[in-house]
């Protein structure tokens, strides 16, 4: 890549990031619009065409297409537009400022730094006159650091591709396979009662303390069937709330879990795990009465063949850049499965570390940025 492509995708990055695009679900939420604007005027100008996908109100996905010289096949190109709360950073969230090499703010690495890359490797396909064998769509989609309601949509109908590329942040490995997820609630119900007198109560949140020591054993034994790529499954209680004030018994306690699956694993299956655990507990309690509430939030697991063409063509790019090509697997969550539901090779790879993911002060190696062009550009013209 040259100087003024180079310069020219951190520019685009800086402008990202200069657009305010919280997940509305947060407090400082602002929503996705003024990037889809962004996204559609950058591929205008270039002749590219776009469309937009609706999903929610303001909230839509901005999908550009280029034409292929196969009659069919198709390759995905997919990043998300929303960010996590730019709440509790030490950093100007906004600023897009450069200092050493790396570009600062919320979303700078998770993960508008890969769709900025991904915009500019669709992009120079056009302005080089190359034609990609097979038909690519760059879908910027909302909601991925919520609910997954826009990579959902358009996961609708008939969707097919012969490969889903996702950018998140993995330090440009290729990632194959990742944690699915399941969290959900359980409530245990007591009596209430003047702390003076506790015999004539039920205390839940000493219920509760049975089914956490309970979950915290059977807990243990995941780490007994690792995966090769992921590790073992993990479960954690995150938030534990009760009582009312300190002389009444408690007659509510409520427990969030976190249960991240391995491939293989079930939704339906995990839980109907955890309420036998429930079940037990309740069984041999005097008057425990116990909910377990719907799951908040559901994710499948994600696992490619790592012989699968779109899988040994990434491989074969990278190879060629002089990077690391091992195949790897990640424990965090992204749209990539629900590509991967859908029978669509699906990898995940873009420019970036998790590690700054999220954090107080968040930024992307430009680097990484520049490399990721190349490797997305590489891609579309060897599949």
């Amino acid at each position: 890549m040259n100087a003024t492509m180079s310069q020219s995708v951190i520019e685009t990055l800086a402008d990202l990031v200069r657009i305010p695009s919280v997940n509305p679900n947060y407090s400082d939420g602002t929503g996705e619009l003024a990037v889809a604007r962004y996204v559609e005027s950058f591929f205008a100008d270039r002749g590219i065409p776009t469309m937009r996908q609706a999903v929610l109100e303001d909230r839509p996905n901005v999908i550009a297409k280029v034409a292929g010289s196969l009659s069919t096949g198709r390759v995905i190109l997919e990043a998300h537009m929303d960010t996590v709360s730019a709440a509790g950073m030490t950093i100007d969230p906004f600023s897009g400022s450069i200092r050493d090499g790396k570009l600062y703010g919320r979303g700078a690495c998770d993960t508008k730094a890969g769709l900025a890359a991904m915009m500019h490797a669709v992009a120079d396909l056009v302005r080089l006159g190359l034609t990609p064998k097979r038909e690519v769509w760059l879908a910027a989609t909302i909601d991925e650091e919520y609910s997954y309601r826009g990579v959902a949509k358009l996961c609708e109908g008939d969707l097919s591709a012969d490969a889903a590329i996702v950018a998140e942040p993995t330090e440009l490995r290729p990632v194959i396979a990742s944690k699915g997820l399941v969290r959900w609630k359980i409530e245990t119900v007591g009596k209430a009662a003047h702390s003076a007198k506790p015999h004539l109560g039920v205390n839940a949140i000493e219920h509760m303390a049975r089914i956490i020591t309970a979950l915290e054993e059977d807990t243990r034994s995941l780490s007994d069937t690792p995966h090769p790529l992921l590790g073992p499954a993990t479960c954690n209680i995150g938030v534990i709330r009760g009582g009312v004030q300190i002389n009444f018994v408690p007659d509510r306690c409520e427990i969030e879990i976190d249960r991240r699956l391995l491939p293989g694993e079930t939704v339906e299956g995990v839980l109907a795990h955890y309420q036998s655990i429930v079940d037990t507990v309740a069984r041999d309690t005097n008057d425990m009465q116990v909910i377990t509430h719907p799951p908040m939030l559901t994710d499948l697991p994600l696992q490619t063949d790592h012989q699968a063409d779109a899988v040994q063509t990434m491989v074969q790019v990278l190879e060629q850049c002089s990077l690391p090509s091992d195949v790897c697997g990640v424990p965090f969550c992204s749209d990539a499965s629900k590509f991967g539901a859908l029978g669509i090779p699906s990898l995940i790879m873009g420019p970036g570390s998790i590690d700054q993911a999220h954090a107080a002060v968040e930024y992307v190696d430009c680097d990484q940025v520049e490399r990721a062009v190349e490797i997305y550009h590489r891609y579309l013209l060897s599949f």
